[in-house]
């Protein structure tokens, strides 16, 4: 008579609670709109032409995408430029931003993690997932664990079958 073993999954039993940041990445396309573009030999903005452009551009083009404004040149642009340009952007783009894309994708990102319910999270003991098939921005991780250590029980980083401890209520 043959005897079978009956494989215990402790990782499912702990009632660990595993969130994979990735869920709330930015989906849509950023685009990065460089007003350098718009410079009379790269340094210069000119008033009347750039109006010019403002008003015969074809900013349907931008329709949902998330869009950062940037200037990648060394040259004094007057802040009513960008103010033009976002007022312009803004019926069309799902969002209009001021910086690079590295900035607008941590924007977006903080942008979703401020709509999480962190009630749902209430004395849960929480594995933020550490690793995945895309790059998440230590900013995301920052903003998420400060939010979830107000409800949660615990706070674990990496996977669940091996953790960094991170935070832990004092009972």
């Amino acid at each position: 008579m043959e005897i079978q073993e009956t494989i215990v999954n402790k990782v499912a039993q702990s009632g660990l609670l595993t969130i994979d940041l990735a869920h709330y990445a930015p989906k849509e396309e950023i685009y990065i709109y460089d007003i350098k573009e718009n410079l009379f030999h790269g340094l210069i903005l000119k008033e009347k032409d750039f109006r010019e452009f403002v008003k015969t551009h074809n900013w349907e083009q931008y329709e949902g995408k998330h869009v950062g404004i940037i200037c990648s040149t060394d040259a004094i642009v007057p802040t009513w430029a960008y103010m033009l340009l976002a007022n312009k952007l803004e019926p069309f783009a799902l969002s209009v931003n001021f910086g690079d894309e590295q900035v607008i994708y941590q924007f977006l990102f903080q942008d979703e993690l401020n709509r999480i319910d962190m009630e749902a999270f209430k004395d849960q003991r929480v594995v933020i997932k550490g690793c995945g098939d895309i790059a998440i921005p230590e900013s995301a991780f920052v903003k998420f664990t400060a939010n979830l250590s107000k409800v949660a029980k615990s706070i674990m980083y990496g996977e669940p079958c091996s953790t960094v401890p991170i935070f832990k209520r004092k009972t």
